[in-house]
């Protein structure tokens, strides 16, 4: 069975490991994983800080996600799933969480800078495009930016 908790600190390199994984899962080439080592690297004082929680079986962390913000908009900062499980629900499970969550929070809407190979993911989920934003990491790389309204 899988379960949902708060990520730990200790957790940091681990959760970095884990979403570096996820990232060149889709082919991404040597030099742009070190150009975007620094943005997938995560602190024991940024887990600490909240936001980040973990799907996990079985003592194995199988994903993760961070909220970010404050409402009536908050960002879903990562969702990031261990490459031997995507496509096997811990994705949906991770946002459905992050849904839940982010409207708990008194947030109206919930917007990301979406992965490419991650876009149809966002879409099915019901997310609708609101923009480009440009890469923290890659000069000239732009994301389209996506917003989920949390509004029932």
């Amino acid at each position: 069975m899988t379960s949902l908790r708060p990520a730990r600190p200790a957790e940091a390199d681990e959760l970095s490991a884990l979403a570096q994984r996820s990232k060149a899962h889709w082919g991404y080439d040597a030099d742009f994983m070190a150009a975007v080592r620094a943005e997938l690297t995560y602190t024991a004082e940024h887990i600490a800080l909240g936001g980040f929680t973990v799907a996990e079986r079985n003592g194995e962390v199988l994903g993760f996600y961070g909220l970010a913000g404050s409402a009536p908009r908050g960002e879903l900062s990562d969702l990031w799933v261990d490459p031997p499980h995507i496509g096997t629900g811990i994705g949906r499970l991770l946002w459905t969480n992050a849904v839940r969550t982010a409207r708990n929070m008194g947030w109206t809407e919930l917007v990301l800078d979406a992965e490419p190979y991650a876009e149809g993911f966002y879409f099915a989920m019901g997310a609708q495009e609101i923009g480009v934003v440009t890469s923290g990491s890659l000069p000239g790389r732009t994301l389209r930016q996506l917003m989920f309204p949390l509004m029932e």
